[in-house]
Formats: C-alpha cells, sequence, structure tokens
C-alpha cells in the first residue's frame, strides 16, 4: 500500500501508531453503524493480497459480527506491531519519502520514533475517541517539545477550532497543526467553498492573534506567550499572555 502511494506521487507516509486496536465507538453501536452501505468500501483493500489471511469486504470491515463498524475493522490489521515495524517501513518502504508517526503523546515514544527513523512526529490522541481519560493533545506537547529538541518537525492535531488554537500550539512547540473535524463539518454545511471559508477565518484569525500579542512572524512565537492558570478544581487550559506593548 505504500509502494502504491509514492509510485502515485504522494510526496510523504503518515503511519497511525495509536489504533492497533480501537476505542468502543458506542455511538455506532447505537446507532446501528457496524458496515459500510453499499456500494461504498475501502477501495485501497481491494485485491490486496498482503491484507491479513488475505480477508474479503464480508470477511472483515463488513462482517457485522461487532456491533460497531470499527471493532469490525480491527480483524484487518496486525495487533503485534513494534518499533521495528516502522523502522522496516522507513528502510523498505518509504526510504524516498518523509515518514511521520502520527499519535505520540509521552516524549520516551517521540524518542523511539525517532530512533525507528521518524522523519517528523505529530502529536495526537486520535480525536480523544481511543482512550478514556487521555491528555489532550496540547497539553502532552511541552514535553515531546522540549525531548525532541528540533531534531524533527513536530505537528499537533486535536482541538484545534480557533486561531487563537493554532498559536498555543505553535507557541507550545509545534511546528504546524491538523485540522479534522473544521473540515468535515465545513465540507457538510457548505461543500468546498465551506472549507475554503473556513481556512480563511482560521489564518485570519491566527493573523489577528498575533497582531493583538505583538507577533510579527510565527518564527517569534514562543512559549512566552502563553501561560497556564491553575485552580484548586482542574487543570485550565492555556492561555494566550497578551504582550505588553
Amino acid at each position: 500500500l505504500i509502494r502504491r502511494a509514492t509510485q502515485a506521487g504522494y510526496k510523504g507516509i503518515f503511519v497511525t501508531v495509536d489504533s492497533v486496536r480501537f476505542g468502543y465507538r458506542e455511538a455506532d453501536a447505537r446507532n446501528g453503524f457496524n458496515a459500510l452501505p453499499p456500494p461504498h468500501r475501502l477501495v485501497n483493500y481491494d485485491n490486496d493480497d498482503e491484507t491479513k489471511e488475505s480477508m474479503t469486504m464480508d470477511t472483515a470491515y463488513n462482517s457485522q459480527q461487532e456491533s460497531a463498524w470499527d471493532q469490525n475493522t480491527e480483524q484487518m490489521f496486525e495487533q503485534n506491531v513494534s518499533w521495528s515495524d516502522i523502522r522496516w517501513i522507513k528502510e523498505e518502504a518509504a526510504s524516498n519519502v518523509p515518514l511521520v508517526v502520527k499519535g505520540i503523546m509521552t516524549a520516551e515514544d517521540a524518542e523511539l520514533a525517532i530512533a525507528a527513523g521518524a522523519d517528523g512526529i505529530m502529536v495526537s490522541n486520535h480525536g480523544g475517541r481511543q482512550l478514556d481519560g487521555a491528555l489532550s493533545s496540547i497539553d502532552a506537547l511541552p514535553d515531546i517539545a522540549r525531548q525532541v529538541a528540533g531534531r524533527v518537525p513536530i505537528w499537533l492535531d486535536g482541538g484545534i477550532r480557533r486561531g487563537t488554537d493554532v498559536l498555543k500550539a505553535l507557541a507550545l512547540g509545534a511546528s504546524a497543526v491538523g485540522i479534522g473535524k473544521p473540515i468535515f463539518f465545513s465540507l457538510a454545511v457548505g461543500g468546498q467553498e465551506g472549507v475554503l471559508y473556513m481556512l480563511h477565518l482560521l489564518r485570519t484569525e491566527v493573523e489577528a492573534a498575533m497582531a493583538i500579542c505583538g507577533i510579527e512572524s510565527i518564527s517569534d512565537i514562543t512559549p512566552q506567550h502563553v501561560t497556564r492558570l491553575e485552580n484548586s478544581a482542574a487543570r485550565m487550559p492555556p492561555f494566550i499572555a497578551r504582550s505588553s506593548l
């Protein structure tokens, strides 16, 4: 699958490492979503002889054996993967393109990812849908950024809804951010134009937040531009510290 992607002209590969098992999708089970409705299918796995035990669509992700669809898709994937698999992917399948390891939530795993050959890492808790009670991505980011220390780029996804969220992530060590749900919401409401307008809004909000904080360029954003308020009830999210200019 990776070789097909690179041969088709893809310029990089993201490997998600937090999904050898999926968190139980209660909403999917409640709504009866345990298979893709015809004629939809996972076309990337059609006629793939390397798919686990050459499973067919009806015996794997559309088997309806489990009450939630993601639990059915688990049958397609190996669950004993290790960092040696990431090293193999980099050396044997993605040697000529950047390899980004997605799903990193600790400084220790960031170090292991780099040692395995990752050209970049993505700090992500899978949208909070994998492990109940896990840290938010932005809470995990500072420790990871200190460990990585600029050796590879760091992306962050999860919770990016406004331009100020982008600014916070960049201040705490991210090189860039990923946007997930806002794209789908915008696409559902307004199609392509909706997505373009959402991106325009985010850019406008980032520029406005930077100006208000006295920041001239992205390279000028530092951890000093955010602060965190602590209280006895809960740990508060980061706040932007306005410049004194």
